[in-house]
């Protein structure tokens, strides 16, 4: 085994190397800490490996994005959610017999409890939609105790994965219709994954709503698309949590309340609300191109680059041309989606973006499809946490399948103050905060 050597103050550590099965390097510092007392510090992670993961492969310099091997590209033009989703979760693609298996499941489990259904009436109308996802899915478990502990075999693993992956599309379009005081609507056992939660967000009692096939396309690509990206915020946020040995769906519902922060799935909402502020304030999308360039004002083009690829989102490639065919299908004069259109063609010609290797992103493409098809701005971060729902539930099956999985304890360096000894209160001298009396 290759080893790297650390020398502290005279003294050298032998540090194993662990190689990825795409060549990837890592110092494995385990047991620093037991050998020198030394730990590593790096905030944020950035430089840190979490855990070994064999769900899904990034190489941001190159743009690739692969699911179990399995190129992204492929997938989103062969493959939809549903043949997706079991294929993160399992490992490979499935037989034609799990496939309709896995699909039976979703749809057997895609009707609310009727107990969950008036957790609603508790809610206030203009409750956010993320805070509803969070706390409904934590309240599946409560009408299923079994399948909190009992997970003891595959079949039974299966139709917990399949429970949750259907129910969170009815969540999340029951939360919608209650959010604009309509009618919850019932799936529809005939339809597939995406049509259904279509039906289920625009339909009325006495006007079903047929989605046409090039919307259901488009909208099973970003769902595709969404599916798992490594060990970002929320999916880190899961194996942390079920690495103490939380059930499945305690798990997913902290990765839904990390989603929902405005750093990590709040991006393509921010996409919006970027060419609302240009529209609002009456500029042209050259001028506010500009402005960008020169930072004035702290302005910033959202929606373009990425933490982790040093190209070309290979995402947002696959949404772009759907995005084009979802404009023109619903045959939209939308002002804001005309300013997206002829921001994204000045940016890509602008040497000061492709100098700094600023391409729109799938947030910047997912906006706009999700903007098109009707989708409110708040239900956006929902509609991600829906796409990522596969990746969660993979990564929590890795730690629950790992036998010799530890808890996540991360340590820290500490910087408070040093010892101090405790004052009687009528001894203490006055500090910067002034006590309000009761």
């Amino acid at each position: 085994m290759s080893t790297a050597k650390l020398n502290i103050d005279g003294k050298e550590y032998s540090l194993p190397i662990v190689k990825g099965t795409q060549n990837e390097l890592a110092m494995d510092i385990s047991k620093l800490r037991d050998q020198s007392g030394y730990i590593t510090l790096d905030d944020g992670f950035s430089n840190t490996g979490s855990c070994v993961s064999a769900i899904t492969y990034i190489d941001g310099d190159k743009g690739i994005l692969r699911y179990r091997g399995y190129p992204i590209e492929e997938l989103a033009e062969k493959s939809t959610f549903v043949e997706t989703a079991w294929t993160i979760i399992w490992g490979r693609l499935p037989t034609p017999t799990e496939l309709r298996r896995f699909s039976m499941l979703l749809t057997e489990h895609e009707l609310l409890h009727e107990g969950l259904r008036h957790h609603y009436d508790g809610f206030p109308i203009d409750a956010p939609p993320m805070a509803i996802l969070s706390a409904m899915i934590s309240s599946i478990s409560c009408y299923h105790h079994d399948l909190l502990t009992n997970l003891k075999s595959e079949s039974e693993f299966e139709e917990a994965a399949a429970r949750l992956l259907s129910k969170v599309r009815t969540i999340a379009a029951a939360a919608y219709k209650m959010s604009t005081g309509r009618p919850i609507m019932y799936a529809v056992p005939e339809y597939g994954y995406v049509q259904n939660f279509l039906h289920m967000m625009f339909s009325l009692p006495n006007k079903l709503h047929i989605a046409d096939p090039d919307i259901i396309k488009a909208l099973n690509l970003v769902l595709i698309l969404h599916a798992d990206h490594e060990q970002n915020c929320s999916t880190s946020t899961v194996r942390m949590v079920a690495s103490g040995g939380a059930n499945l769906f305690a798990s997913v519902a902290a990765g839904v309340n990390a989603l929902w922060g405005h750093l990590h799935g709040g991006a393509n909402q921010a996409v919006v609300e970027m060419l609302e502020e240009i529209r609002k304030n009456g500029i042209s999308v050259k001028d506010f191109v500009e402005k960008v360039k020169r930072k004035e004002n702290g302005i910033k083009l959202m929606g373009f680059g990425h933490r982790v690829y040093r190209n070309f989102d290979p995402r947002s490639k696959i949404l772009r041309d759907a995005a084009h065919k979802v404009l023109q299908k619903q045959g939209q004069s939308d002002e804001l989606l005309d300013i997206a259109q002829e921001l994204a063609d000045i940016a890509l010609k602008d040497d000061y973006f492709i100098e700094r290797k600023l391409y729109p992103n799938v947030d910047f493409y997912s906006g706009i499809i999700f903007k098109a098809i009707g989708i409110p701005l708040n239900m956006f971060t929902v509609m991600f946490a829906i796409g990522r729902m596969p990746g969660w539930i993979a990564n929590w099956k890795e730690i629950h399948d790992n036998p010799k999985q530890k808890i996540y304890r991360p340590r820290q360096i500490y910087i408070g103050e040093s010892i101090r000894h405790y004052e009687p209160i009528d001894t203490r001298s006055s500090g910067k905060f002034t006590a309000v009396s009761e």
